[in-house]
């Protein structure tokens, strides 16, 4: 009879023993801290200035951001002139600059290719050359009105392209000598100074004659020193003095007279 109490206390004390054990063992996971639950870290991408932005979410803090980011806290509070640690939700950081977002373009309607007028196809024109060879009396090399042409010498015109050769004599006078309808162009103009005349500026002169211009060239030369000589020495001996012809009709008319009186004289001698 004390067997079976002792049994049936045996019983009730382990079964009393496995109820303790039951609750306690679900009770240890109710009274266990909850686990920290980190908020999702959205990637941030460069804005269209190039800034990289992060909207502070629930249970951020500095360090969180800063360790997720790759950037020291001082770094981080620099970028947002934070003092502090304190953040609240929603705040807009500063994380760094970057290269804007890539945005891709939308194709647009191909434009339509313009057809442009044909190129007006120029028409060469013409111009007119006027030369002038003057005797150049002071030898400044600057021509006046009264200094004329020299005549006699050559005037040479040709163009670069080989299609215009010109050459004439000059002619006297106070005028130019003017060649027209000369086609546009690269020109060179000289003048062949006569015999017993020494130039007293360029004797040849390059031009661009442009369609419709008249251009003038003036050359000057005036006599050397042997020709100024010939031109101040006397008078040839072949050319008799007018004095000389008086004298000499004079002496003509005393040698007559001498001749009558001697035949006088012999006739009233015999």
């Amino acid at each position: 009879m004390d067997t079976l109490r002792n049994h049936r206390r045996l019983f009730y004390f382990g079964l009393i023993l496995l109820v303790a054990l039951m609750s306690l063992v679900g009770l240890v996971p109710a009274l266990a801290a909850p686990r920290y639950q980190l908020t999702p870290f959205p990637t941030p991408t460069p804005g269209p200035d190039g800034r990289i932005i992060y909207k502070v979410q629930p249970n951020d803090t500095l360090l969180r951001i800063s360790l997720i980011a790759g950037i020291s806290i001082d770094e981080l509070r620099g970028l947002n002139n934070l003092t502090g640690d304190n953040i609240i939700v929603g705040q807009e950081l500063l994380l760094g600059l970057g290269g804007p977002s890539q945005v891709t373009p939308t194709p647009g309607p191909s434009p339509t290719p313009t057809t442009l007028p044909p190129t007006p196809t120029s028409v060469p024109g013409f111009g007119t050359l006027c030369v002038l060879l003057y005797f150049d009396r002071n030898g400044d090399s600057i021509r006046v009105e009264e200094e004329e042409s020299i005549p006699g010498s050559a005037i040479s015109i040709s163009n670069r392209t080989g299609t215009v050769s010109l050459t004439e004599t000059t002619a006297a006078g106070l005028e130019p000598q003017c060649f027209d309808n000369l086609p546009e162009g690269e020109y060179s103009v000289s003048v062949a100074v006569p015999v017993g005349y020494n130039p007293t500026t360029v004797s040849s002169f390059d031009l661009n004659l442009k369609a419709g211009d008249v251009s003038y060239l003036d050359f000057g030369a005036q006599p050397n020193s042997e020709t100024q000589v010939e031109e101040q020495a006397p008078p040839s001996e072949g050319r008799r003095s007018p004095l000389l012809g008086i004298l000499g009709g004079v002496l003509l008319l005393v040698a007559v007279g001498l001749a009558l009186f001697a035949g006088r004289y012999l006739r009233g001698g015999r």
